[in-house]
């Protein structure tokens, strides 16, 4: 028995969170998103032309985390000088030359259309231009009054020209963006592969990917009694070893509710167990990585075509990140869980096959994190060498990044020994698996961490808080269910005995927990 399962109850032990949210698919979403831009938006324009018909549906559908909605008039002097200033912002989210996409919504709404009084009514529009600011959904069906008492949704007062609107948005969200700030571009991994700073961009698409990964496991029905484990298991490396705390924090969340969530069938038979553990279910309300993603865009692993990278990629730096987190005495645990979720999880039904026939293939069980680490690597680089010929044959693959052995030398000049003649000959690459090591540990972990945390440092502003709440990691006490915990005691007796034996005092600590939170 290793060490792993007292090690990872001791780090579950020290996440929790009881806010819930209503989560999206994220791939409708960006199929929504980029609709929305180009069906509203006319020429020249990237602030969203919105009405009574479609204020809720566009408002609840968008990916972005916030929204600007601006109630005008088209026979309003000001509203028509107005505009050009309040484009200068919305170019800078909307549209597909937009600077910052997905992170704010830009609308409009004429109220001196007919169709669209009860909607200026419901938010108390008595002048214009107002301009208001929160999350989607909370317009959704919802309203403002000058008399309504913490409201997610905030009139803002002084936003009269570009500069001042783009200075209140940054003191929200604690960020620098300027009027003159370009189109966001792709950086291109074949002329900028030395640029270490590439990586913190990763960590934004591995929680993109863990919360695609999540959406597509709900949408597809794939929590079954022959999959609860290999989830639940998969959960626990999450919670452990995921390199964004907000990831952590929700896959602890889903982990310490998972019994109440998704009834085993024991209690359900198997297509209302199936039901409940879908999107339609109360598993449906949790979003894995917070209330911010997913954001319905990829950094990183954005291709250059959209049917290209994204997910694949995100889902491949989410795995490395985690094969180099592990310790010795968890290694092989996690290694099973990774094959066990590719296996069980994964819809590409060659890909799986392929990934399933690496796992296999290895009889001795990993001792090591080194080893682990340098296996998921070299199964990485199968899957590249065996992509390259396909794409090249069939014309599919990406145009701007295309399939390539990792690392290139210009990453890691010392992880390629020097070509011996029998190399040479078969076209093999002779590598120095130590220093692999090395550059999966730096690149994967302390990069993408310190890159992480410099730029979780950076800003402040009033709404930093409702941004980086989801990646504080609590304190107080989480205890594992008692279904989750009989099926983690398969992979080890140890955890699901003490999962066990706390789960009396889950709810006392969620109330204390609860409790705690509002008096801070």
């Amino acid at each position: 028995m290793t060490l792993f399962p007292i090690f990872l109850l001791f780090l579950i032990l020290l996440f929790s969170s009881f806010e819930q949210s209503v989560s999206i698919s994220s791939g409708s979403q960006r199929v929504i998103f980029r609709s929305i831009i180009n069906e509203n938006s006319k020429d020249g324009d990237f602030a969203i032309d919105l009405n009574a018909t479609n204020f809720d549906s566009v408002l609840k559908e968008t990916p972005a985390p916030f929204a600007i909605v601006e109630f005008f008039a088209h026979w309003c002097p000001a509203c028509r000088n107005y505009k050009p200033q309040y484009e200068k912002v919305a170019r800078l989210f909307n549209g597909a030359d937009a600077s910052y996409p997905g992170i704010i919504l830009m609308t409009r709404v004429d109220c001196a259309s007919t169709i669209n009084s009860k909607l200026c009514d419901k938010f108390s529009v008595d002048r214009y231009p107002m301009l208001f600011w929160g999350p989607p959904k909370k317009f959704v069906s919802g309203g403002w009054g000058p008399k309504q008492e913490k409201s997610e949704i905030i009139l803002i007062e002084n936003g009269r020209t570009a500069d001042v609107l783009l200075g209140w948005i940054n003191k929200q969200l604690g960020s620098s963006y300027g009027l003159d700030d370009g189109k966001y571009e792709n950086e291109h991994l074949q002329t900028n592969t030395s640029d270490p700073g590439q990586i913190a961009k990763a960590i934004d698409d591995v929680e993109e990917a863990t919360s695609t990964a999540f959406s597509i496991i709900l949408d597809h029905k794939m929590i079954k009694p022959e999959t609860r484990a290999s989830l639940i298991k998969f959960l626990q490396l999450l919670v452990a070893h995921h390199p964004s705390r907000r990831c952590r924090k929700g896959s602890a969340d889903v982990l310490v509710n998972f019994d109440d969530l998704c009834p085993s069938s024991t209690m359900l038979v198997n297509n209302e167990e199936a039901e409940s553990c879908s999107k339609n279910g109360a598993l449906g309300n949790y979003q894995i990585c917070g209330k911010i993603v997913p954001r319905g865009y990829w950094m990183y692993c954005r291709g250059s075509k959209n049917d290209t990278r994204g997910f694949s990629c995100g889902l491949w730096v989410l795995l490395h990140s985690l094969s180099v987190r592990v310790e010795d005495g968890e290694s092989n645990m996690a290694f099973r869980s990774t094959c066990d979720f590719i296996h069980n999880f994964f819809v590409c039904e060659e890909c799986r096959q392929h990934f399933y026939e690496m796992c296999s293939s290895v009889s001795t069980p990993f001792k090591k994190a080194r080893n682990f680490a340098l296996w998921l690597w070299s199964a990485h680089n199968k899957v590249n060498k065996r992509l390259i010929k396909e794409e090249a044959s069939l014309g599919t693959g990406d145009p701007e990044f295309p399939k390539a052995i990792w690392p290139p030398k210009q990453l890691c000049s010392s992880c390629y020994l020097s070509p011996s003649k029998t190399s040479k000959e078969n076209n093999k690459i002779d590598w120095d698996e130590d220093e692999v090591f090395k550059f999966l540990v730096s690149y994967y972990g302390k990069e993408l961490v310190t890159l992480y945390k410099d730029n979780e440092q950076q800003g402040g502003g009033k709404t930093e808080k409702i941004v980086t709440e989801e990646l504080v990691a609590s304190t107080n006490a989480v205890v594992v269910p008692v279904g989750a915990a009989l099926a983690i005691a398969v992979a080890s007796c140890a955890f699901g005995a003490l999962a066990y034996i706390w789960r009396s005092r889950q709810k006392n600590r969620k109330y204390k927990y609860i409790y705690s939170l509002k008096n801070i």
